[in-house]
């Protein structure tokens, strides 16, 4: 594909359409397609956050570290409690070598999961 019909295909349809291309993508393991879904999708509706935690789990599958960690920052600064994203942010930030920066992630998401250490 040309790069006009190749981004012309993964903007087709209607969001609802994206989103379950986007999944059928991720679920086949082909996550840089679903992120390619997922961008446009994710800048059309900013405000919803599943579309940009499986966009943050596609850069992540796909090595792209850095893209993903912006968009699970995003998602931390927006909802603090979105245990998921604290979790994908720590271990992506231990993917990168930053193990104390990721520590206090993985500490909140396992307190906002129930996981407390027991005595």
């Amino acid at each position: 594909m040309n790069t006009t019909h190749d981004a012309a295909y993964y903007a087709h349809g209607t969001p609802a359409e994206r989103w379950e291309r986007a999944q059928l993508f991720f679920d086949a393991k082909d996550y840089t397609a679903a992120a390619r879904v997922l961008t446009g999708l994710v800048e059309e509706v900013p405000q919803q956050t599943g579309p940009r935690l499986l966009l943050a789990r596609s850069y992540y599958h796909s090595a792209q570290l850095r893209r993903a960690e912006a968009e699970l920052r995003t998602i931390v600064e927006r909802d603090p409690v979105e245990h998921y994203a604290r979790l994908m942010l720590g271990r992506t930030l231990q993917r990168q070598n930053r193990h104390e920066e990721a520590e206090s992630h993985l500490r909140i998401a396992s307190a906002l999961a129930g996981d407390f250490p027991r005595d």
